[in-house]
């Protein structure tokens, strides 16, 4: 197991790599913990939680909601949870949304840790702080930006991962390699999800790389005034497809990803869409999704990222240089009515 200690502007994060989840026990004062776990991971490995105050979850995307918060408080009410309580969630990226958004507005703010159990999670949704909720189809409207106490990565939850899951994972990964490490995206190439479910080492050392990748990112712009933005790359229309469709995350971001990098070919000349595409392709990730344009349309005019009448669109300038574009809504919309009226 190794340590690392992250600073943000008012918080530190300690991120424990290659450990075990037994570690908790040394990390927390079980008299002030709560656990607030995916029902799912909860019962696939339940041997590892001896603990005493368990909170579960149902998992799904639709539990991000208001009703989902307040049964939650209302639970800590009763459990009597005051201002020294730790909260620590255990699950994928809908855990940590949910647990980061009740540590930051319970009693006005009580600290939270995560165990990540998803290799999106791992690799994205637990780092960085942003957490957020849904609102009908517009996705985590409602937030906060705080940062946790603690990551603990313990591998052995990804083996209750489904191929689906895992795929979902590698969205986010080739998303951080395409903005920001194009030797990353080479090392991708040479391997498949199947090289690294069998490769526990290279599999710690890809998912460190891209903890690293993205807390970097989120120390020199925490609140996303700037290169925070490139973490967006497929997440515009990515997001509106999720939420109208159901579509897993990480195959609604490669669609999203595909839809970029074309519009980055159009704008400034991008010329490596067919890579990015194959690549995509190679670890089991779609890149086209049948929608209703207008449906799209009408989620991304109230996509978090809009400013009035232009949004900020994360384009390419080639693999691993990723910059962010403010265009119209009006541009944006011929875009994509351009796109799907070509097919």
């Amino acid at each position: 197991m190794t340590k690392k200690v992250y600073h943000f502007f008012n918080a530190s994060t300690s991120v424990y790599f290659n450990a075990s989840f037994s570690y908790i026990n040394q990390l927390v004062n079980s008299k002030r913990a709560i656990y607030i776990i995916d029902e799912n991971v909860f019962n696939y490995h339940k041997s590892k939680f001896i603990v005493s105050e368990i909170i579960l979850i149902k998992p799904g995307e639709a539990k991000k909601s208001l009703s989902e918060i307040n049964r939650i408080i209302k639970h800590l009410i009763k459990l009597q949870a005051d201002r020294n309580t730790l909260l620590i969630g255990v699950g994928g990226g809908v855990v940590t949304d949910i647990v980061g958004y009740v540590s930051s507005i319970y009693m006005r703010g009580i600290e939270c840790g995560f165990v990540p159990t998803t290799l999106l999670a791992m690799v994205d949704a637990s780092v960085g702080g942003k957490n957020g909720i849904n609102m009908g189809v517009y996705k985590n409207i409602v937030g906060s930006v705080k940062q946790p106490s603690f990551l603990l990565y313990d591998i052995s939850f990804l083996d209750s991962l489904s191929k689906k899951e895992w795929q979902n994972g590698f969205a986010e990964i080739i998303k951080h390699a395409a903005i920001k490490d194009a030797s990353m995206f080479k090392f991708l190439q040479h391997h498949s999800v199947t090289y690294f479910q069998k490769s526990k080492k290279d599999l710690t050392d890809l998912i460190r790389r891209n903890v690293r990748l993205k807390i970097k990112l989120v120390q020199s712009d925490e609140f996303e005034k700037g290169d925070r933005k490139l973490l967006n790359f497929g997440h515009t229309i990515g997001h509106a497809i999720e939420n109208q469709y159901g579509l897993s995350h990480g195959q609604s971001i490669s669609v999203g990803m595909k839809f970029a990098a074309l519009f980055s070919c159009k704008i400034n000349g991008f010329s490596q869409s067919n890579e990015l595409i194959a690549l995509l392709h190679k670890y089991g990730l779609i890149t086209d999704f049948e929608f209703k344009k207008q449906h799209i349309i009408k989620a991304i005019q109230l996509d978090k990222k809009r400013k009035a009448v232009n949004i900020d669109y994360v384009l390419l300038n080639k693999l691993g240089k990723g910059l962010v574009h403010s265009i119209s809504l009006t541009e944006l919309e011929i875009f994509i009515n351009s796109l799907i009226d070509s097919k």
